[in-house]
């Protein structure tokens, strides 16, 4: 690639970089204050902080990556860097959205109004055993990601290794799809978690249809806190679902190419598309939680004060 499009690329990366670690670090930061100050935490704040740290993780990661394509592309040629890199892109990458999952089930359990028994059960039982859940899904992540790396490691430095040997290039070819084909399935684990938050997202919509009727049937307002939730909730949840399915495109173009240098370019624009998701997704839960929402006009507030006092 030439220089230009080297620096434009970077250029993008690190903005789209940087705009991801203000909103993910102001998340957790307010989150964390107020658990240093109350001695406790809200099961929502705790998954928010969750989600945002391995967001932040996930970034960095990605970032790095880009910037070693770009500046440094031979540093994947041993094959044990390219393990590291992997293995830690892809324990941040599921607890990202293992997290946004448990945030997708917490609104909707919180925010729904059904009867079923099974419904109130685990409403009930949601705050006591959400810290265990989100322990669950680090374990289940550091699980895939070592069976990824191992797999990774078998293939790639195989073939590193063994590339100056007779029949080689078809050997290598064959190792090649074994490990796009791993790399597929394991992306495709990714459906599950995608599919409890569609399912949530739309027990949302029933909810709210339920709701709406009922207070159609009493001739009162429309725009009561209830309904009021359940958008708030279903944009959330709406976002999420949107940009996950492109962060899920981009990710599969970026971690599916490693073996074929001539796709270079399309790498790195599908990793600059996956720092979509993990970097706006953050604002639209700031701009959607009340608490983040007031502390994040506080901050703007204090800002635009210290810039007049500068003369700015």
């Amino acid at each position: 690639m030439s220089e230009k499009l080297d620096n434009t690329l970077m250029i993008i990366a690190a903005g789209e970089f940087s705009m991801g670690i203000l909103g993910n670090a102001f998340i957790g930061l307010v989150n964390i204050l107020e658990w240093i100050k109350k001695r406790k935490i809200a099961s929502i704040d705790l998954i928010l902080t969750c989600l945002a740290i391995s967001r932040i993780c996930l970034l960095c990661i990605i970032l790095l990556d880009c910037f070693i394509m770009m500046l440094h592309p031979d540093v994947y040629s041993t094959g044990k860097q390219m393990r590291i890199i992997d293995f830690f892109w892809t324990l941040t990458n599921h607890l990202s959205v293992w997290f946004a999952t448990c945030l997708s089930i917490f609104y909707f359990l919180k925010i729904a109004n059904f009867f079923h028994p099974l419904f109130l059960w685990m409403k009930r039982k949601i705050d006591r055993v959400i810290l265990k859940i989100l322990l669950g899904c680090v374990g289940l992540s550091v699980f895939i990601s070592l069976f990824v790396t191992e797999n990774l490691n078998d293939d790639f430095r195989y073939c590193i290794k063994e590339k100056k040997k007779r029949n080689v290039t078809l050997r290598c070819r064959v190792n090649k799809v074994q490990y796009a084909s791993t790399k597929i399935l394991l992306n495709f684990l990714m459906l599950f978690p995608f599919s409890v938050s569609l399912v949530s997202f739309l027990l949302l919509i029933l909810s709210l249809w339920k709701h709406t009727r009922k207070m159609q049937l009493n001739a009162t307002g429309y725009r009561d806190p209830s309904i009021e939730a359940h958008l708030g909730a279903m944009k959330a949840v709406t976002t999420f679902l949107l940009l996950f399915v492109i962060y899920c495109l981009a990710f599969l173009v970026a971690t599916s190419s490693y073996f074929m240098p001539e796709t270079e370019l399309a790498v790195l624009v599908g990793e600059l598309i996956a720092l979509i998701y993990p970097s706006t997704h953050s604002f639209i839960l700031i701009l959607g939680n009340h608490k983040l929402r007031e502390a994040s006009l506080r901050v703007l507030w204090k800002v635009k004060t210290i810039l007049k006092r500068r003369n700015f």
